[in-house]
């Protein structure tokens, strides 16, 4: 058992919790909780870390699959160490990261998301499900966006990292002429001269582009876009959470192919 808050293995997780570089230059991040080691595939796990207590009350599946993995135990002490959460429960992985790339995304499907610049974890884990729900092939991001291995991240994707296709591109435009170029039409999210979202086909292949939660889609990605598209509000809201607004228009094309 590790018992000591100093060992190699605790402070190689926390930097991974910690810092976006060493979780890149790993190819490596965390999770945590029984329903994200239940829904990790097993050729992405690296090793897994079980407290006494948590291992003494988990059910019969979860005792298969952690004889089938193997496990290190842990102290509570150091669990709490190594996890990003107030409350751990018991159960921590180190997982490896995704490799998709931007051409095997488009084969995957026909509707597809596109992040600028979003930067709120919670929100993009939202998006992710969603998507997911919406029948989303995959999702494409900026570079500037936050890191969809960010904990918080991990956390709000409920399990939905593990089976969403998604890139990080160093060149959001040139990515919108390549969808483009496979007739994929792109219709940004904007608040001015735009068309409204519910006047527009999304019955062919279509992605949509969510931008920045302060500042929206950046004004040359909205140029590259075939259509700017709006959602009507009532009152005086001026804006739509990032991942509520992506949700109201997956819907709505998942609406019009169903």
């Amino acid at each position: 058992m590790i018992s000591s808050l100093t060992n190699a293995a605790v402070r190689h997780i926390t930097l991974l919790q910690s810092k976006e570089k060493s979780r890149r230059e790993e190819g490596l991040y965390i999770t945590e909780g029984v329903r994200m080691f239940a829904e990790v595939p097993a050729d992405r796990l690296d090793s897994v870390y079980v407290t006494e207590d948590f291992l003494s009350g988990a059910s019969f599946e979860t005792g298969e699959r952690l004889a089938r993995t193997g496990y290190e135990l842990v102290s509570d002490d150091v669990m709490k160490k190594m996890s990003d959460t107030m409350t751990p429960q018991g159960i921590l992985c180190v997982v490896k990261a995704a490799d998709h790339s931007l051409e095997e995304i488009l084969d995957a499907g026909s509707l597809f998301c596109i992040l600028d610049g979003l930067q709120d974890p919670g929100n993009l884990g939202t998006i992710f499900r969603t998507a997911e729900a919406a029948g989303v092939a995959g999702v494409i991001m900026s570079r500037d966006t936050v890191s969809i291995y960010n904990p918080k991240s991990v956390r709000s994707t409920m399990g939905t990292l593990f089976r969403m296709p998604f890139v990080y591109v160093d060149d959001t435009v040139e990515a919108i002429h390549m969808l483009q170029a496979g007739g994929i039409s792109v219709f940004a999210s904007a608040l001015d001269g735009a068309k409204a979202y519910t006047d527009c086909d999304y019955r062919t292949a279509s992605a949509f582009v969510i931008g920045n939660e302060g500042a929206g889609v950046s004004a040359r990605v909205q140029n590259a876009a075939d259509e700017r598209v709006f959602i009507p509000m009532e009152g005086s809201v001026e804006s739509l959470n990032a991942a509520i607004a992506a949700s109201v228009l997956l819907y709505e094309a998942h609406r019009q192919r169903a």
